[in-house]
């Protein structure tokens, strides 16, 4: 495994259990929507905003374009690692059990939920998760605002049939997958600007997400 982006905040022993909902257009209204059709739907790209008082000039500031590519989740021992091949970066996403307690590597073992200590948002551009076999996951979401909580969080269940778009701004923590590993073609705002919490070092807790 090569480098991670962010080293794990661990060393907690608390976990918020965020509440699970079945992914639907109804439910995902605010957070994003299901997509048919993943090749052609478009990403929403935010305008660079301005510094002060001058406007950013029209037709200019929104021209970073869509990176796409595979994204990876597997599962080894209790651990969850995450490749984006669009960004070229790799994660320490979560644990099933506590981190002291699971194993990074080696067979998996039966979960029930995820720990998952870190969520981001992209101030860019939307993102389009779409599993290219049909896996189903789990990912906690959030309405857009910096002073998040880990009550702000609903995880939503995807069924794996159609794909998930979510709109700038929306909270997301880990795709979780059901299965030992997903692949995802992942479209999203080039920029790829992040805005992240820490669970354990600001809330001190993991955020818990349960898989059924």
């Amino acid at each position: 495994m090569e480098a991670i982006a962010y080293t794990p905040t661990t060393g907690v022993r608390e976990a918020f259990e965020t509440p699970l909902v079945e992914a639907t257009d109804e439910t995902l209204a605010g957070y994003g929507r299901l997509v048919d059709d993943p090749e052609t739907f478009p990403i929403e790209i935010v305008r660079w905003p301005a510094q002060g008082w001058r406007p950013v000039d029209a037709g200019s500031g929104d021209q970073g374009g869509v990176a796409e590519g595979l994204f990876e989740f597997w599962w080894k021992g209790d651990t969850l690692w995450a490749r984006n091949n669009a960004v070229g970066d790799s994660y320490l996403f979560g644990w099933s059990r506590w981190p002291e307690d699971a194993a990074p590597d080696g067979p998996t073992r039966p979960r029930e939920r995820a720990l998952i200590w870190r969520a981001n948002y992209h101030p860019d551009g939307g993102q389009l998760f779409h599993p290219l076999n049909g896996e189903s996951f789990v990912i906690p979401l959030a309405l857009p605002g910096d002073d998040v909580t880990p009550a702000a969080f609903t995880a939503f269940r995807c069924d794996g049939r159609r794909a998930l778009y979510l709109h700038p701004n929306v909270w997301h923590g880990a795709v979780v997958p059901h299965a030992d590993a997903a692949r995802f073609l992942d479209r999203q705002g080039r920029v790829h600007a992040r805005i992240s919490v820490d669970f354990p070092k600001e809330f001190g807790c993991y955020l818990g997400v349960a898989l059924n």
